[in-house]
């Protein structure tokens, strides 16, 4: 019932054709959760072979691997692999024996022991389970139980396979291709078409289908899998992922990362299958929605309108991705698509510090679509040389500094060797239809926040993050963005850290910036914010921001903040001014989250001393009379389920 409270108030309003439309695609999914194990049933080699225009299994396995997507799966030189990557086969090869002993570590898990078989339908961190029921009867949300339904989703995956199909590459040692086989195997006995918990989200199928294509390509040689009977698994089962997904996906009335992975996912299917109808019809249909979500989800400055650094990574992934695969063929690419592209890219150069990590903005969740590389969760830098190498753009390969292994796995040796050794950060941007603001120094880096809620306005994975800030100074990290730390797992923890008071911007009598719709609706913010910029100028010497939001004009005595920021590029100096334009008594809170490697050492009368990574900073403050500074504990949390104690300096 809640989810159907939900769907009728966006419904509300809406033009009776969109609301039909809506409807029209409930009932078609409602009976396809019955019809499809029927067709499944039905799909046997010979209806297969037909769909395919194929003679035989072996035929056909065969000419889909004479075609990789993506480009590179195949036999690698060890020596030149480390020669690039110093230190990653050593990380590959002990994935790799974690994933051939089913050991994983996903969502901040820690280390766990799958067992054998697998039970695919598990929250391995709660132990919850969701029943083996056709796939639109599950609440997975499952908000009154501590359990997460991203452990099976993110488990289903399979990406944590990846790396045995790496390994194999590098070692030709087939019990990495046996290990991977069982597990697809067990995996699809577990998991009929339509049936569990692990068919709710077509976002997951996509991301699946995407994988398997690639553990395909990584093992279609070796001898574990020149089985007949594992083929026809194999290649029916992405026949049915592709037939599933194009039967069931995410359309709403403002479209975001799932519906776009969808596509993407299909798009991929129908490239790897190449003929028959079906496929054919796949390939269009998902390069026809990604042309058009582009444009309306990525803003024209490159920005991914969902306000999250984690998820502007995502994106770009899913765009990218198919667009490659699309190359490798021989098809077009648009260069309106590659424009875009180019200018998420850049938008990644810029938030990109000099260590390679990318401030935490908006949600987290882990999410990738193709991982090949070991780099930190948090560095992204890989993204702007994977675009400047599939459209050869020779500003973005200078600009791409960092691991090169996602390079490698996608190019080869060759292309991966022209990635820069050295950072060439570019001067401050700024990113005005995203609200993104980048002050750059010698060793210096704040970015600012002044952009709309996400996802148009729906909140989506976006925060209360209006004019908050997170710096670093001289190569330290001081002021920092506190994550998202988990989703339904705590309602409680998913809105206590999307709120204005885990973020660095005033709270104002307690209210959140954009109101929650209910404590239950964890990605719906209402649209009070509407955020301003007053002024923004950069210089060799220093850049000034100025910007205010409305979100507090709702009070019954209304108030305006207003901050200014200003980065003193020589002296490494941060200035934080903030104002409040209003009337009446309000009660104001001015939120400093440090960030955790920092040491505090509070003061009386004076400035207050900062100390991390072997240098000390001082905080110096004024105000009018009746402010107080103290210190409190908060968390911080750098990846999805993982959170760390640390301190928050606070002015009242």
């Amino acid at each position: 019932m809640r989810r159907v409270f939900e769907l009728l108030r966006r419904g509300w309003g809406k033009p009776p054709r969109a609301i039909l439309r809506w409807l029209q695609r409930q009932l078609r999914a409602e009976l396809d959760q019955h019809f499809a194990p029927r067709r499944a049933r039905r799909l046997d080699e010979a209806k297969l072979l037909s769909a395919l225009e194929a003679s035989g299994i072996d035929e056909l396995w065969d000419r889909l691997g004479a075609t990789p997507l993506p480009a590179l799966v195949r036999p690698v030189d060890a020596g030149l692999y480390e020669r690039l990557c110093p230190g990653d086969t050593e990380r590959i090869l002990n994935a790799a024996e974690d994933a051939n002993q089913r050991r994983v570590d996903l969502l901040g898990s820690g280390p766990v022991e799958l067992g054998c078989p697998i039970d695919w339908h598990r929250d391995f961190k709660s132990g919850h389970s969701w029943p083996a029921i056709p796939f639109r009867r599950i609440d997975y949300m499952n908000l009154e139980q501590p359990s997460d339904v991203k452990a099976p989703w993110e488990l289903s995956r399979l990406q944590w396979l990846i790396p045995a199909g790496q390994a194999y590459l590098l070692t030709g040692e087939e019990r990495y291709a046996e290990a991977t086989r069982e597990v697809i195997e067990e995996w699809v006995a577990a998991n009929p078409i339509a049936v569990g918990v692990n068919w709710v989200c077509t976002m997951d199928v996509a991301l699946r289908a995407i994988a398997l294509v690639w553990l395909f390509h990584a093992f279609h040689r070796s001898a574990a899998w020149r089985d007949k009977g594992f083929r026809l698994c194999l290649l029916r089962q992405l026949y049915l992922h592709g037939d599933f997904i194009s039967r069931h996906l995410e359309w709403t009335d403002i479209n975001g990362n799932h519906l776009v992975t969808d596509v993407a996912g299909l798009a991929i299917v129908g490239l790897f299958f190449g003929r028959g109808s079906r496929p054919l019809a796949w390939q269009r249909q998902g390069w026809d929605v990604l042309r058009g979500e582009l444009p309306r989800q990525v803003h024209g400055d490159g920005v991914d309108f969902e306000a999250s650094s984690a998820y502007h990574r995502l994106v770009l992934e899913v765009f990218l991705i198919p667009a490659i695969c699309r190359r490798v063929r021989g098809l077009e690419v648009e260069e309106d698509y590659r424009g875009r592209l180019v200018k998420m890219a850049k938008f990644v150069a810029a938030y990109s510090r000099s260590d390679g990590s990318a401030p935490l903005w908006g949600d987290a969740d882990d999410g990738r679509v193709l991982p090949l590389g070991g780099q930190d969760i948090n560095d992204h830098r890989y993204l702007v040389g994977l675009v400047g190498l599939t459209f050869d753009e020779q500003e973005l390969i200078d600009l791409a500094a960092g691991p090169r292994a996602e390079a490698f796995w996608l190019f080869g040796h060759q292309e991966a060797a022209r990635l820069a050794d050295r950072p060439s950060f570019g001067a401050s941007r700024d990113f005005p239809e995203g609200g993104v603001y980048v002050m750059r120094g010698e060793e210096d880096h704040v970015f600012i926040d002044c952009g709309p809620v996400g996802m148009a306005g729906r909140g989506g994975h976006g925060h209360n993050d209006c004019l908050s800030f997170s710096a670093v100074l001289e190569g330290v990290e001081l002021f920092a963005d506190c994550g998202s730390y988990v989703y339904t797992v705590s309602p409680e923890w998913r809105n206590r850290f999307r709120g204005t008071a885990q973020h660095n911007t005033p709270l104002i009598d307690g209210a959140e910036q954009n109101r929650l719709v209910r404590p239950d609706c964890l990605w719906t913010l209402r649209d009070d914010a509407r955020p301003q910029v007053r002024h923004w100028e950069t210089g060799d010497g220093r850049d000034v921001f100025i910007g205010s939001h409305h979100g507090y004009l709702r009070l019954e005595h209304p108030v305006t903040p207003v901050r200014g920021i200003l980065l003193e590029k020589d002296s490494h100096g941060l200035v934080v001014f903030d104002r409040f334009e209003g009337q009446g008594e309000h009660r104001i809170t001015i939120p400093f989250h440090l960030a955790p490697e920092v040491d505090v050492e509070p003061a009386l009368t004076g400035p207050w001393r900062l100390k991390a990574g072997g240098k000390e900073f001082l905080l110096v403050w004024r105000g009018p009379e009746g402010w107080k500074c103290s210190l409190r504990p908060s968390w911080w949390s750098p990846s999805y389920g993982v959170k760390f104690p640390t301190s928050v300096v606070e002015f009242t």
